[in-house]
């Protein structure tokens, strides 16, 4: 390690800090802190995943999110900006809500260059001793920042090396259950499932890891395509993780109708989380087992792949809305 870096540490009677280098600039380290799409890919310790619910980093504005820890169990959490330097520092205070985690500190991250490195230094500041026992004894702050700081370090590593994961959110006014139903029940999914305009007459759906969905769908111009989603992980009502492929009426793999080096299978994870009665639902995709042609294929499509989910989403919620 760096001889400049210093892991988290116990830092007075009151502080944990931290410093590491990473060898990205240092305006490309702010924006993966204080761009929603960039922290919830690296946010939390191993195994955890962050859905953000509202993110405004301006002095007075909050940060509102959930974390997903690995056993199922999700973390409140709500962070509010005090000052905002921008490519500079961040200061923020944690918590402040009764119904987020009962922990209260404020925390200052600053960015440096090091020649066309960042040096990025973190310190949390706790309003006593007890306080910051306690987040250690409950939540292993110490050993969890190291982890976060790692995940962020392997995602700066990542960038132009893998396709771009596609990352798509939206809110919907409806509690997660119902929510949750309208993507797990075959005749649910039929009423909704797709882009805006198509719709779904033929599928069979074994729900269950290992299972599948096979779906067929007909365009508004009635051409049909097939589909199907080979289930990997599944925790009820928080998240869903399977193989989304094109596929013809046998179940057999295929390519994308209109674009042949699109990626035979995508991996498709998609999280619930409720706050207030409403329900955000996040969609990550990311290409496997992918060709560099299929890659660039991949990363060149966002912009219709929003399009899609945003039609997609348009019809789960006129869905909800009558369910």
């Amino acid at each position: 390690m760096n001889d400049r870096n210093m892991p988290a540490a116990l830092v007075g009677d009151r502080e944990i800090a931290a410093t590491r280098i990473f060898d990205a600039p240092r305006q490309l380290v702010f924006k993966m802190w204080t761009d929603p799409q960039h922290i919830g890919r690296w946010w939390g310790p191993k195994g955890f995943a962050t859905t953000t619910f509202h993110m405004d980093v301006k002095p007075g504005g909050a940060w509102r999110f959930v974390m997903h820890g690995p056993d199922g169990t999700d973390y409140q959490n709500k962070i509010t900006y005090v000052e905002v330097v921008d490519g500079e520092r961040l200061v923020y205070k944690h918590g402040g809500d009764k119904d987020c985690e009962p922990v209260n500190f404020q925390v200052t991250v600053t960015f440096a260059d090091e020649g066309d490195k960042t040096r990025l230094t973190m310190r949390m500041v706790f309003p006593s001793a007890a306080a910051r026992d306690h987040v250690i004894e409950t939540y292993g702050a110490v050993d969890g920042l190291n982890q976060t700081l790692g995940r962020f370090e392997e995602q700066l590593a990542k960038r132009g090396s893998v396709p771009e994961e596609f990352v798509i959110s939206r809110v919907f006014n409806a509690p997660r259950q119902l929510v949750w139903k309208a993507w797990t029940e075959r005749d649910r999914l039929m009423r909704w499932f797709g882009p805006k305009g198509f719709t779904m007459p033929v599928a069979t759906l074994d729900f269950r890891p290992g299972g599948v969905f096979h779906y067929c769908m007909r365009s508004p111009d009635g051409h049909t395509m097939w589909g199907k989603f080979v289930y990997r992980e599944i925790i009820e009502p928080r998240r869903i993780v399977f193989v989304n492929s094109f596929s013809d009426e046998n179940g057999n793999i295929t390519r994308h109708p209109m674009s042949p080096t699109w990626p035979l299978e995508m991996l498709s994870t998609i999280t619930f989380a409720e706050y207030q009665g409403l329900t955000t639902v996040t969609v990550r995709w990311a290409a496997i087992n992918a060709t560099d042609q299929e890659r660039k294929t991949f990363d060149a499509g966002h912009d219709g792949m929003k399009m899609g989910w945003t039609g997609t989403f348009e019809q789960l919620a006129a869905y909800l809305a009558t369910a």
